[in-house]
Formats: C-alpha cells, structure tokens, sequence
C-alpha cells in the first residue's frame, strides 16, 4: 500500500489520480489533499477518502473546511500548508498537480523530507531543475514524470545511460491551430483556444498546448530530467497523439510508448513505479487507429519552441523568466486584454530585457521570476 499526498485535488490531473486511487484501493489511498479555492469538491473528496490532512490556499475556505470535516482530518491553509502536506510523516509519494509556480517549494521539502516525488507541474523543472535535480540525489529520492511525455520517454529508457541516447523525442498533437494559415493566427478567440483536439485539459494548459509553450517548457523539463543536453531533445508534430514519446539511440534503434490519451495511465505508472499492475481502463486498439502521421513543427508560427530553447540552452535564470511571462501573457490572453499572437511576443521582450544569472540560487531564481512577471504585465 502506497500513502499518496495530492497536491492539485481539485484540477484534472488531481481529478483522474482520484480516479486511479479509486480503482487500485489495495495499493494506494491518499493521505493528504491540497486545492486551491474550490472548497465543495475538496470536502467530497475528503469525505470520500478521508485523508489525514488537507489544505486549502484561502485561509477563510480552511476555516470553513475545518466546520464540515469529521474528526481525524488536519485542516491547513495558504503556502504553509502546502509545505505540511508535502512533509507529512506517513506519506510515501507526493504528486503535485499545482498549476503554475506554487509547488516549487512543496516539491524541495518533501525531497527533503525524503519523499518520493511525482510531478503534473512541468514549472518546478523548467525553473528550478538543476537544483530540484541535485536535491533529489542528495536525498536519494525519485523524481517521476506524470506528463504523458516524460512517462513515456522514462519507460523507452528503461535506466539506458545518457550516453547511449541519439535524441529525445517528444511528440505534440500540433494543438488546434496546426493547419491554420499564419495570416489569421492575429484573430484567434479565447475559445478556439480552448479546444484541444487530443485531451481534455485545465486552462493554462491547453493555451500553452495551442502556441506549443506546453512543448517547449517540457523540452527543458526533459532536459534535467534525463540529464541530457537540449540539442538533443527534439519535437516532431503527431496529431494522434498516441506516441507520446520516443527515444532514439546512438545505434539507430527508436523505442516508443504509445496509448489511447488518457492521463490515468502516466499518473498511475508513477505512483506505482516500479510496478506494473492491472487496469481495464486504457484500451488502445491499432487497426483501429489505422495510422500514426508525423511532421516537423513550424518554427514560424509557433515561435514558443525556439524560445523555449533558446531559454534551456542558455539556461540560468533565463528559463524562470520565459516561464512567468508565459504565465501572465497566457492570464492576459484568457482575460481578452492581449492577442494570441501578443503571448510569444511578451515572452520575447521579458526574456530580451534580462540580465542572466548562471549558477543562479533559488533565491534569485525566485527574484527572477518575480521580475519577468512585473516587466510581462508592463509590455
């Protein structure tokens, strides 16, 4: 039995490992849930599977929580509590599922803590991987991947060195904008946006998957993951989106992970790693599939990737500052203040105004990101 803290309850990643620890009861049971404001479906997940701990961002909704839950349940609140539930003795594995920037810190002390960690929020690595990395050495903890790409690519290794990997290739379905003409990129709505073709996703996400951002923030996160250098982690367009990554070796050979999209089965391989165990819910059948397409990405129109990696190849705090503007131009982008165009435009004005730091410190990683934040909402 693995004693899982979710911090993310609430999001759709949260939701379907909910959904994993429901159909695995003898293997896994959550001991800690963390959301963010929506305080209704915590409480049902918490009446559900009544964890040892939970905790919300809103201090006045903790309060509130604390006159609904049963005995035996710890309510916490804010920053704080997310740092309590990634600490909690009894927990084996902590998934953290936080949009945005806010598991950083719940992701350094539950290494710290040594706890395994799983991880839905690809901005600990883009900002911090280095140091994210070299703690989880430190403390002989694992650091898994629940983005379907990582998963995938974790599984092609199969504990291969570095040295005897050729590229890394992560594949994007291409978003919903992959066959449209650049001239009408200036006119797309919130609500095309939306409308993954391939996976059904929060917000922030299938905005980052439209621009392909989503792509080029997991491009450095492959990068510390797999301790390879970003010339070697490549993109290639495949709008199945069932190859969820290859790995191509230095002998030619390319070994990949395919599937029905679906999260669960990421989600559930890294709670369970290093076991395999049964699950009716991901079927894929190939026939009927029929084909798998692939192509390159246009650099042109989607110009997310060639930041991305300018930011992972020069690397410092540079990477912190293409991921928050990112953040506020997308927050921009949703709130109809700028374009869809105006959100990879953003991000190359924040990163060009940057001084780098090499070597940074979490601290001025931090500052950086605070920064790129200001100078985002100011252009």
């Amino acid at each position: 039995m693995k004693k899982v803290v979710l911090l993310g309850s609430t999001g759709s990643i949260g939701t379907s490992t909910l959904k994993v620890v429901e159909d695995l009861p003898e293997r896994l049971c959550l001991v800690g849930l963390a959301a963010g404001g929506n305080l209704d479906l915590l409480m049902e997940q918490t009446a559900r599977h009544r964890p040892s701990a939970i905790s919300l961002q809103d201090p006045s909704k903790a309060e509130q929580a604390r006159q609904r839950v049963g005995q035996g349940t710890e309510v916490h609140s804010g920053d704080e509590g997310l740092i309590r539930l990634a600490t909690l003795p009894e927990a084996d594995i902590v998934l953290i599922a936080i949009v945005g920037t806010a598991g950083l810190q719940p992701a350094l002390a539950a290494i710290r803590a040594g706890k395994d960690i799983a991880i839905a929020s690809k901005e600990i690595l883009v900002m911090a991987g280095e140091t994210v990395m070299a703690e989880a050495r430190k403390h002989g903890v694992r650091v898994l991947a629940v983005d379907s790409e990582h998963s995938a690519i974790f599984q092609c290794l199969d504990g291969k060195p570095s040295h005897s990997v050729r590229s890394l290739w992560l594949t994007a379905s291409g978003g919903p904008f992959r066959r449209l003409e650049k001239e009408r990129f200036a006119s797309i709505t919130v609500e095309q946006a939306l409308k993954h073709p391939s996976w059904v996703m929060g917000r922030k996400i299938t905005i980052d998957s439209a621009t392909l951002f989503n792509k080029g923030l997991e491009m450095i996160e492959a990068r510390w993951l797999f301790d390879v250098e970003m010339p070697r982690v490549k993109v290639v367009v495949h709008p199945q989106s069932v190859v969820h990554s290859m790995v191509e070796y230095v002998d030619g050979s390319i070994i990949a992970q395919l599937s029905t999209p679906d999260m669960c089965l990421p989600i559930q391989f890294a709670l369970l790693y290093p076991e395999r165990v049964s699950s009716e819910r991901v079927q894929t059948s190939l026939a009927k599939l029929g084909r798998l397409d692939f192509e390159e990405p246009d650099i042109e129109r989607f110009p997310a990737l060639s930041l991305a990696r300018t930011a992972g190849e020069v690397g410092g705090t540079l990477p912190a500052v293409l991921n928050a503007a990112n953040e506020v131009a997308v927050e921009a982008f949703c709130d109809r203040r700028i374009g869809f165009l105006d959100i990879s435009a953003t991000v190359a004005r924040v990163m060009d105004r940057h001084v780098c730091v090499e070597k940074p410190t979490l601290e001025q990683i931090i500052a950086a990101d605070a920064w790129a934040r200001w100078e985002a909402r100011g252009s």
